[in-house]
């Protein structure tokens, strides 16, 4: 198959088509990626019980907390390959592709360090109950840690990937590692009786198997985003480049999986049965949120690309074809969760009638508002794309990060329930979605003219 098969030129073509043709894969893509958690929380449940179930779900938020800012740094490098790309300077294509690739593989390193040293320090400031939920998160995260590195060069090359508008092949990829993580999990839980290090071990191998994917993708593909290994190098002008957009990018994450962090530890406080129902909850929104965060992907390759190509009025068409379609798609499935929620929590959770309940609670308050989450994270995508990084991290820092904080210290006190503390989340959408179209309306005169006057 040609190259240009997989490619997608956001310059050229009509918006809603490129959006749709970029999106539907990297959904598909993203919903095996949660299969893969999905896989771990099912077989822990099934085959392990809700203590071992407690203690994987206890692990998500910081886990998230540190392989986001690692995940956040590739969006600068998809920023600036899909810029270089969009103005057709093949030079920049190259080195911003071997700087990212060779950036991948230390961010990855640092990230790992971190999670296996400081592991059960920092799941017991969470809060997490000691004893075997504790000991069975810190296993479980020191093995998934140690697969971070594989894990970021995958994340990385396929930024690369999507930068150019391919995001068929990255789906390939975890079609195939998705069957290996699947069954490896059934075998190693259910044959081996491994229980929470099962799954883990599954996962880490499944990531290993998916950077050594998208290493040969890259090795093979043709174009000025072919990868050549004898050519690693970290330029510095790209480095900086990608630094600019990804740091922001990164601590943007970090903020966001801090605050949930914070909501974890409130979670946790509400006792195993409550930590377990909202793991199952967490998982069933992640296939809604997979799906809003493929046209937030689209909106900031389209943005990216044709800011390199100076075309102002696409930039603009792009934005409000983006929050069209990811309003939509997160108005039905949001409300499809809620329907069904009772049904789709049984599959994760089948020893516990009360984990059901807080599950419930969870999809209750944050389901069917869900698509504000969605239109946040275009406006967010549309900044990035446009080099407005740091302001987006500011408006996140203040109006997401900064307010949930605020809600659990002050707010959850008066009415310590579950039903208040999840609240806080569309709220905190609604004030970071006012920031964000406040900040556009504000910068976008001048990084128009910014654009059209850089070489």
């Amino acid at each position: 198959m040609s190259r240009q098969s997989y490619e997608i030129d956001m310059v050229n073509g009509p918006i809603f088509k490129n959006i749709i043709l970029f999106a539907v894969p990297l959904i598909l893509g993203n919903l095996l990626q949660l299969f893969y958690n999905a896989a771990d929380v099912i077989v822990v449940s099934r085959f392990a019980g809700s203590t071992a179930m407690a203690s994987v779900g206890a692990t998500g938020s910081l886990s998230t907390l540190i392989t986001n800012g690692c995940i956040g740094i590739s969006i600068g490098a998809s920023v600036l390959v899909s810029r270089n790309y969009g103005a057709r300077d093949v030079g920049g294509v190259h080195r911003a592709v071997h700087s990212s690739m060779a950036l991948s593989v230390i961010v990855g390193f640092v990230a790992s360090l971190i999670g296996l040293v400081f592991a059960r320090k920092l799941l017991m400031l969470m809060s997490t109950p000691e004893g075997e939920v504790l000991e069975g998160a810190v296993l479980y995260m020191r093995i998934i840690f140690a697969g971070v590195p594989a894990s970021m060069i995958y994340n990385f090359g396929a930024a690369v990937l999507r930068a150019v508008g391919d995001t068929k092949r990255p789906l390939y990829i975890l079609a195939a590692s998705g069957v290996v993580n699947v069954v490896l999990n059934l075998i190693l839980v259910i044959v081996f009786h491994m229980g929470v290090a099962g799954v883990a071990i599954a996962t880490t191998v499944s990531n290993c198997l998916s950077a050594a994917a998208i290493v040969v993708t890259l090795m093979r593909a043709e174009g000025s985003y072919k990868l050549v290994l004898a050519k690693l190098t970290l330029y510095r002008k790209e480095v900086a480049n990608i630094f600019k957009i990804g740091i922001p990018a990164a601590l943007q994450s970090m903020m966001f999986a801090l605050a949930n962090t914070v909501i974890q530890s409130s979670v946790n406080s509400f006792g195993k049965e409550a930590i377990a129902g909202n793991a199952a909850g967490a998982n069933i929104e992640g296939f809604v949120y997979t799906a809003m965060n493929a046209v937030y992907q689209a909106t900031l390759t389209s943005v990216s690309q044709n800011y390199g190509a100076k075309n102002e009025k696409r930039i603009k068409k792009t934005i409000f074809v983006s929050i069209g379609c990811v309003s939509v798609i997160g108005f039905v499935l949001g409300m499809l969760t809620v329907i069904f929620a009772k049904q789709l929590l049984g599959i994760y959770i089948t020893d516990s009638a009360e984990a059901i309940e807080h599950g419930i609670i969870r999809i209750t308050y944050t389901g069917l508002p869900y698509f504000i989450c969605g239109i946040m994270e275009v406006m967010a995508g549309t900044l990035r794309g446009m080099g407005y990084s740091s302001i987006s991290a500011i408006n996140s820092l203040i109006g997401a990060c900064g307010f949930r904080i605020l809600w659990v210290s002050f707010v959850l006190p008066m009415n310590h329930t579950p039903e208040t503390l999840f609240l806080c989340w569309p709220i905190s959408w609604c004030v970071v979605i006012l920031m964000h179209v406040t900040t556009y309306l504000i910068v976008h005169k001048k990084a128009y003219s910014k654009m059209l006057q850089s070489q």
